[in-house]
């Protein structure tokens, strides 16, 4: 099955200072339909006016993602990291048992990224943090692997059986990913156009695909994706 949730279709919320498109269910922003897919909860799409950003507050028990697309974002937290996150980089952190972190744009110009979260599949754990560099060209017409439950190839290690993919897509470069039949799939427009199994997506838009045996990216304009392949929930 193939379902596409187009970008108009996603939550929004304006608040000056923080511009937010929520493809699941969050904060003033409900909607019984999308709360989640499989252990992915959240992808929002935030960009953060130039020194602005978001206070110091709390999380648990959930594995947070944020990948920058423009600008840069400073992260600061109560495990002691204090780090720029950049285009290019993936950093996760463990929220697990309890942490307090910032998010704030220290640059004089807007920065635009994506929170991902991701439901584990252990209840409090030690909090963790991880950061990693991951250049264009190892995205380049194919499907980079940037997180995983084991931290293979090089990914950032997530506390959950999900496998997150980057590429990059021009009009002639192609990439296909099989899938175990059992699993889910969620595939995320992250910028430019793009052909998934055919059908035409575009920034925002995201496909929800199961019962598939494989993912099919084509005909890619200045394309930028996310792949997320995951176990479903217990």
């Amino acid at each position: 099955m193939f379902v596409i949730r187009h970008a108009a279709d996603r939550g929004h919320a304006n608040h000056g200072w923080l511009d937010s498109h929520h493809s699941f269910s969050f904060a003033d922003y409900r909607d019984e339909d999308h709360m989640n897919f499989g252990p992915l909860r959240v992808i929002n799409e935030d960009r953060v006016a130039a020194g602005a950003g978001f206070g110091t507050h709390s999380h648990r028990d959930m594995e947070i993602i944020s990948y920058v697309l423009e600008g840069e974002l400073a992260h600061s937290d109560s495990m002691g990291n204090k780090v720029v996150i950049r285009p290019g980089e993936v950093q996760i952190m463990s929220a697990g048992s309890g942490v307090t972190h910032s998010e704030e744009n220290h640059a004089k110009t807007l920065t635009h990224f994506l929170q991902i979260w991701i439901i584990p599949n252990e209840l409090h754990l030690k909090p963790g943090y991880e950061q990693k560099t991951y250049p264009d060209a190892e995205k380049r017409g194919k499907l980079r692997l940037v997180a995983s439950q084991s931290g293979e190839h090089g990914s950032v290690t997530v506390h959950q059986d999900v496998r997150i993919y980057a590429g990059l897509f021009g009009p002639d470069e192609t990439a296909h990913h099989n899938i175990d039949f059992e699993r889910l799939v969620y595939v995320h427009v992250v910028r430019g156009t793009v052909h998934v199994n055919g059908h035409p997506l575009s920034a925002g838009d995201a496909a929800k695909i199961t019962a598939e045996e494989r993912v099919v990216l084509s005909d890619g304009i200045d394309s930028e994706v996310l792949v997320f392949d995951m176990a479903p929930l217990d």
